[in-house]
């Protein structure tokens, strides 16, 4: 989805542009193959929230999930049963997923308010200026927000009082899909057009920027490529997704890209020790070596089945797809070990895991935790 200034063109509106300028039809999902599972893994929970998360995000949160859902509850799950721990009425349908740093937790509504809550009530609320697809940060006691022109607030997490702002980035398309904003050390990092972009939390000066896409492109629309979420952080360093464009490491210590390569997709990525991984728009995936870049190895049995960002889980990496499977491979060779089913729908948030119980999220608004074994 994509935005001009305030001005939204969604996705759904380009998407129609470009296949009226094709006449190929939409391609088939690849068929599922028998498989043998060469693994254990079971369903461990199930929840439902009754509408679908909103913004995209979920949080972890020592022994709890943290999800908000579209019409506007913020729903507390405990990780080892999935027993509801608190639920809190926002009021208002959300546009944005939820931050939290377990103390305070935030949300933007569809009507471009801010409101920030703890555990058993709404503590403020203020109104922004421009719309938010992607979940707040919260971190340092304070509230950081990224608007979908990837201007930027930081807000006093107990009081609402607004810090610091920065302009729009002057881009002249922007996503209308959540962005990158992750906190490094005492480095606020958020993604603006295709660079990363290293911020001061306590002033908002700005300390570095690094580049992972070079844009190219007969138009705006080709040349787009805003980093997407969710990002993939162990220690200091970070790998990112620039839209339909690149893939790219930095060491954010040092302020330095590590390494870029070229590969079209509009999904995040995850990483371990070793390998990056990443589908690219056909959903054909690929693993990236951690310290160069280089192809490990890819993997072309599941194109077209609409995969979500991977998630790193021990000695596996794991995609949903638009069928709810979710499919677990290994993370060295790509060899599927294990395929686990939800509720038929399409996996709409990103993956998130606490320990080795991963989260998967429908477009039905249930909620499913599985363990590999």
């Amino acid at each position: 989805m994509i935005a001009r200034r305030a001005l939204a063109l969604g996705l759904s509106t380009l998407v129609a542009l470009l296949a009226a300028c094709s006449s190929s039809p939409k391609p088939t999902p690849t068929p599922l193959e028998p498989l043998q599972a060469k693994i254990a893994g079971r369903q461990v929970w199930r929840q439902s929230l009754g509408t679908p998360v909103a913004g995209l995000s979920v949080a972890v949160l020592g022994d709890r999930f943290l999800l908000a859902s579209a019409r506007g509850q913020l729903t507390s799950l405990d990780i080892g049963t999935g027993e509801v721990r608190s639920r809190l009425e926002i009021g208002a349908p959300l546009s944005a997923g939820v931050g939290s740093d377990g103390r305070h937790a935030a949300v933007v509504t569809q009507d471009n308010e801010l409101v920030v809550s703890d555990s058993e009530r709404v503590v403020w609320r203020t109104r922004l200026n421009s719309r938010v697809v992607t979940a707040p940060l919260v971190a340092g006691e304070r509230v950081f927000v990224q608007a979908i022109d990837r201007s930027l607030w930081a807000f006093d997490a107990f009081d609402g009082r607004l810090l610091w702002s920065t302009p729009r980035s002057g881009e002249a398309l922007s996503l209308q899909q959540p962005g990158v904003l992750l906190a490094y050390r005492n480095t606020l990092l958020a993604g603006v057009g295709p660079r990363l972009t290293a911020i001061d939390p306590i002033s908002g000066a700005l300390r570095g920027q690094m580049t992972i896409a070079a844009p190219r492109g007969t138009n705006e629309v080709e040349r787009l490529a805003d980093l997407v979420a969710p990002p993939a952080r162990q220690g200091e360093v970070v790998c990112v997704r620039a839209f339909q464009s690149a893939v790219g490491c930095v060491n954010a210590e040092r302020g330095s890209v590590l390494w870029t390569r070229q590969q079209g997709g509009h999904q995040g990525v995850a990483m371990d020790a070793e390998f990056v991984f990443g589908s690219d728009a056909s959903d054909r995936i690929t693993a990236w070596r951690r310290s160069s870049g280089d192809v490990a190895w890819t993997h072309d049995r599941l194109r077209h089945r609409g995969l979500s960002a991977p998630l790193a889980v021990g000695a596996t990496v794991v995609f949903g797809d638009a069928e709810g499977w979710l499919h677990m491979m290994s993370r060295d060779r790509g060899e599927t070990l294990l395929r686990l089913p939800t509720d038929g729908s399409a996996i709409v948030a990103p993956l998130v895991r606490s320990g080795l119980t991963v989260l998967a999220v429908t477009r039905a608004g249930n909620v499913f935790a599985f363990r590999p074994e």
